[in-house]
């Protein structure tokens, strides 16, 4: 059997957008619920795509995500604010937090925007670049379930809380999105699909020992019984694990900690998803001329593109260039998406009354689930 099925963009955009439209969102709603979804998937971010259909569609039918959520902005000052998610759609209430801080922030300078009671809102990355795109620095942080497993402990206490940050630059904006922890729960989950053992420095299992097993980590974490995801830096403080705990702390400060919203150990629990948000808008008008600061930026980005080579290695990247090659690789020539995934949106065509055959085409039609991470 074959490990992916390739989709254009278009065909991929016109089945999520009809089934969150079949979930019950608005037009409005799904485009920019689709539009994060897929962002990821072009980007070559595999584990928060098509993959987390899954996710979306258990927090639905279970009740942690919301359909009709009505957000509110509980506080607020010209500079800040803090958005009540109610339990609603975490794209929806991403999009909706950082739209206010660039508001926010071409008025004042700058803004930080924390959410609380929201749900999984798929990359960082999608929220700093859109403050970006307004010609800011945008930054944006979330926390999750948790399942880092801080530097000596054989629990999970924290969530994957990646930390992603965007400015404009040229020829490529500078873009970085990383979590603070080894690997995301999505990476375990592909892994997991693929029967494939995790590499040594990536897990724990519930006794704090290392792990290759995908599906008894996730299991562990689901069911809150011990060990989880390493942070950055592995299990050691000579390796810099107390690094990644740390910088999971930073995240978790401007979500959970600002917005009195539920830390990630409290997320998850009793049928409440609990997420929280934080989005940061910056001018970079009030440090100078915006666009000798771009232009100084630029400049830098490329003397680290022409630095020394190491011996074997062609090419520097800067953050944010493999993005830009990614994107316009999978507009062009499709996306490739996990045999796994599709068996999953098959189950999704079926759950929704969706024809298999017309949204996902006659290979698709004759997959038979062998595999899925609806049961985990």
């Amino acid at each position: 059997m074959k490990n992916s099925i390739n989709y254009s963009y278009e065909a991929l955009k016109k089945f999520c957008t009809d089934a969150f439209l079949k979930f019950g969102f608005n037009k409005d709603e799904c485009d920019i619920i689709v539009d994060v979804l897929l962002t990821s998937d072009l980007y070559g971010i595999e584990s928060h795509g098509m993959q987390r259909l899954v996710r979306y569609h258990k927090g639905i039918e279970k009740g942690l995500i919301k359909i009709d959520a009505k957000p509110e902005i509980v506080f607020e000052t010209p500079v800040s604010a803090v958005i009540e998610g109610n339990d609603g759609m975490g794209q929806l209430l991403g999009h909706k937090a950082m739209s206010l801080a660039i508001e926010k922030a071409k008025k004042t300078g700058m803004a930080i925007v924390s959410v609380r009671n929201s749900n999984h809102y798929g990359i960082a990355g999608y929220y700093a670049k859109m403050a970006c795109n307004e010609g800011l620095i945008g930054m944006s942080m979330t926390n999750s379930e948790a399942i880092m497993v801080p530097t000596f402990a054989r629990k999970a206490m924290l969530g994957s809380n990646p930390i992603a940050i965007a400015m404009p630059a040229e020829p490529y904006d500078f873009f970085f999105d990383a979590s603070t922890t080894v690997v995301t729960r999505g990476k375990l989950e592909i892994y997991n699909k693929l029967d494939k053992p995790l590499p040594d420095m990536w897990a724990l299992d519930k006794e704090g020992k290392k792990s290759s097993d995908a599906s008894d980590v996730l299991k562990n974490i689901v069911a809150k019984a011990g060990g989880g995801i390493m942070p950055l830096g592995g299990e050691t403080e000579q390796s810099g694990s107390h690094k990644g705990y740390g910088y999971g702390m930073l995240c978790e400060i401007f979500c959970s900690i600002l917005s009195m919203g539920l830390t990630s150990n409290h997320t998850h629990i009793g049928g409440k998803g609990g997420t929280c948000h934080g989005f940061i808008a910056i001018d970079p008008a009030v440090f100078g001329d915006a666009g000798a600061i771009k232009e100084h930026l630029s400049t830098f980005l490329q003397e680290l593109r022409e630095a020394p080579k190491a011996d074997g290695q062609d090419r520097i990247y800067t953050h944010g260039e493999k993005e830009v090659f990614a994107y316009k690789d999978r507009m062009e020539n499709g996306i490739d998406v996990n045999i796994g995934t599709v068996a999953e949106m098959v189950d999704l065509c079926k759950y929704l009354d969706m024809d298999i055959k017309t949204y996902l085409g006659e290979e698709a039609e004759q997959l038979t689930l062998q595999k899925s991470s609806y049961d985990m």
